[in-house]
C-alpha cells in the first residue's frame, strides 16, 4: 500500500472550506473545487514510496502488472480505469455533457491533428477516453440531470409572459418528442439562434414574479433566478426549465451515463468516474465552451435520473454497482467490533471521510487512516480487512 495526497484543483466554484474540512486541513482562502485521487495524467495524485514521492501514474506505469494486475492491464492496458474525486460547489458548475468512447477517441484524435497542446484552454478532449460517472452525496447536493418529459417542459412555459418563453414554448408544443426537446434546446445555444442577454434577464424576472404569485414549480424558478444571477444573460439559465432537477442527500448516489447533459448546483459529494477529463460545455462557465460538440454528443431522450441503490455486503459495506465496467464505489463503515473484510481485489483507493481505521493486508502490513488520509492499493496485495471506528469510500475495478 502507497499513502497518496490528492491533485487539488482551484476552480472559481469550489468552496474555500468544504473540501479542507474532508481532508483535515487548514483552509487558506482559496477556493478548493476538486480534489483528484487518481493517476490521470494531468493532475495525479502523488504516491509516498520508500524512494521517495512520485506521481501515482508514473508509479503504475513502472509496473503495471503488479499494480493493476493481469485482469485489469488485458482490458484496458496500462492505465488505471477510474478517478476518484472529492468535489465541493459553492456555485453552479457548466452545462456540460462526457462523450462516449467512440467520440472521446474521434475528438482526441482530431484536436491532435489540428495541433491542439493537449494542455491549451480551448481543448475540448484531454485524452480519448469516456466519462460516465457515479457522484455519492456527503451533503445535500443540487443538480440538474437529463432531460424533463416534453410535455411537463412545456407546462412550465405557458404563464411567462416573455417573448423568449412564448417562442420555446411553441418549439415545445409543436413537436413534444425528443426531437422537439432537441430543437428548443439547440435554438437557445445555437449562435444564430440564442436568445440575447436582455432576453435571458426578463424571462428570469418573469420566473421571479411567477415564484411570488405562487408557482407551479418553485425549484425551477429558483434556479433560473440563480443561474441568470450567477451567469448574466446566459441562455443555459434559461435551458434549466428543460431539465429535470435533482437533490441528494448525504448518502445517496447518482449515476450520469456519457451523453447525459448535467450540471452540478451546490453540495460537496464524491465522484468516481472512468478515468477521463473530457468536459464538453454549453455554457454557464467561464472555461472553454463548445457547443457544436456538446449538441454532436447530447441525449435528447427525456429520462430519469438515474439514482443507484446499493448492496449491501461484509455486514459494514455498501456497494454502488454502476452499469460500467471501469469502476465501482463502496461505502464501509466500521465499529470497534473488530476486523471486517472489504471488498475488492484489483486495485483500489481507500480514503477515510470520519474516525481512524486500520487497513490490513494479507501479508500483515497495516496503515492507519484518519480523516482525509488515502492509500492505492495494488492488486498485488489481494484482499484487504478494515478495523476502527469510522468510515472508508473505496474505489475499485469490477
Amino acid at each position: 500500500m502507497y499513502r497518496i495526497t490528492p491533485a487539488t484543483q482551484h476552480y472559481a466554484w469550489g468552496s474555500t472550506t468544504a473540501i479542507p474540512e474532508v481532508l483535515a486541513l487548514v483552509p487558506d482562502g482559496r477556493p478548493v473545487a476538486e480534489a483528484w485521487f487518481g493517476a490521470h495524467a494531468s493532475a495525479p495524485a502523488v504516491a509516498e514510496t520508500a524512494d521517495g514521492t512520485r506521481g501515482l501514474d508514473e508509479l503504475i506505469a513502472a509496473d503495471p502488472d503488479r499494480h493493476l494486475g493481469a485482469d485489469v492491464t488485458s482490458r484496458f492496458g496500462a492505465h488505471l480505469p477510474y478517478l476518484l474525486k472529492i468535489i465541493a460547489a459553492n456555485a453552479p458548475l457548466s452545462l456540460q455533457v462526457h462523450p462516449t468512447l467512440e467520440r472521446a477517441r474521434a475528438g482526441y484524435a482530431a484536436e491532435n491533428a489540428a495541433g491542439i497542446p493537449v494542455s491549451a484552454p480551448e481543448r475540448s478532449y484531454r485524452d480519448d477516453n469516456h466519462k460516465p460517472e457515479l457522484v455519492y452525496a456527503l451533503s445535500r447536493l443540487d443538480a440538474m440531470v437529463g432531460f424533463r418529459a416534453p410535455r411537463r417542459a412545456a407546462e412550465l412555459l405557458v404563464d411567462l409572459d416573455t417573448p423568449l418563453a412564448a417562442d420555446l414554448h411553441a418549439l415545445l408544443a409543436a413537436d413534444p418528442t425528443s426531437a422537439g426537446v432537441r430543437t428548443a434546446f439547440e435554438w437557445l445555444l445555437q449562435p444564430e439562434t440564442r436568445p440575447g442577454a436582455a432576453d435571458v434577464a426578463k424571462f428570469a424576472e418573469a420566473c421571479s414574479r411567477r415564484l411570488a404569485d405562487g408557482s407551479p414549480s418553485p425549484r425551477t424558478d429558483r434556479t433560473v433566478m440563480r443561474l441568470a444571477a450567477a451567469y448574466p444573460g446566459d441562455p443555459g439559465a434559461v435551458t434549466s426549465v428543460l431539465l429535470n432537477p435533482v437533490t441528494l442527500h448525504s448518502g445517496e448516489a447518482l449515476f450520469v451515463p456519457a451523453g447525459t447533459v448535467h450540471a452540478y448546483l451546490q453540495g460537496v459529494a464524491v465522484e468516481i468516474m472512468a478515468n477521463s477529463d473530457n468536459v464538453l460545455r454549453a455554457g454557464l462557465t467561464r472555461k472553454h465552451v463548445d457547443v457544436a460538440e456538446l449538441l454532436s454528443n447530447v441525449d435528447c431522450v427525456a429520462a430519469p435520473p438515474i439514482r443507484i441503490a446499493p448492496e449491501k455486503v461484509f455486514t459494514s459495506t455498501r456497494i454502488f454497482y454502476a452499469p460500467v465496467d471501469d469502476f465501482e464505489l463502496s461505502v464501509s463503515r466500521f465499529t470497534d467490533d473488530g476486523p471486517t473484510r472489504l471488498p475488492g481485489r484489483g486495485p483500489r483507493i481507500v480514503l477515510c471521510l470520519q474516525g481512524e481505521v486500520e487497513i490490513a493486508t494479507q501479508d500483515g502490513s497495516v496503515v492507519l487512516l484518519t480523516r482525509g488520509q488515502s492509500v492505492f492499493v495494488p492488486a498485488s496485495d489481494g484482499a484487504l480487512t478494515g478495523a476502527g471506528d469510522g468510515t472508508v469510500v473505496q474505489a475499485d475495478v469490477p
